[in-house]
């Protein structure tokens, strides 16, 4: 069973899968038109033999919840209901800055390293629970 992390933007949704261990990033999305994105997050789940999706949660820095927060909890109901799956949160407090900073020094160029980082916040996210979940064993 797959797991797929997701880091939802109101632009561009990140996309990371895993097959054990190992969080690898997909493609971004544009998230301009909610059916298509279901659509694709549907094809992806079909694909890759998804069993559970792993939301990034958008906590402000002292723990509490924003409007963001409320609006990426709101997706994973829509999730939930529209593709029957399971859906958990993981904190996702800085992991923009820290894929940002990873990217940074394999990626000079500004334009490239902008699209592939919300898939990059993704994969991390993914690689923060699949740890966590291991580190639990």
């Amino acid at each position: 069973m797959s797991i797929l992390a997701i880091d939802y933007g109101k632009k561009r949704i990140g996309l990371a899968v895993s097959s054990t261990f190992i969080a690898t990033p997909l493609e971004s999305i544009l998230a301009d038109e909610p059916e298509t994105v279901f659509a694709k997050i549907s094809e992806i789940i079909k694909e890759h033999s998804v069993g559970k999706i792993v939301l990034g949660l958008p906590l402000n820095m002292n723990g509490t919840e924003s409007e963001m927060t409320k609006e990426v909890r709101s997706f994973a109901r829509v999730i939930k209901k529209k593709l029957q799956i399971k859906v958990d949160f993981v904190d996702e407090r800085l992991t923009s800055r820290d894929a940002e900073s990873k990217l940074a020094l394999s990626e000079k160029n500004w334009r490239k390293r902008k699209k592939k980082i919300d898939s990059a916040s993704a994969c991390l996210i993914l690689q923060n629970y699949l740890e966590r979940k291991d580190s639990h064993r």
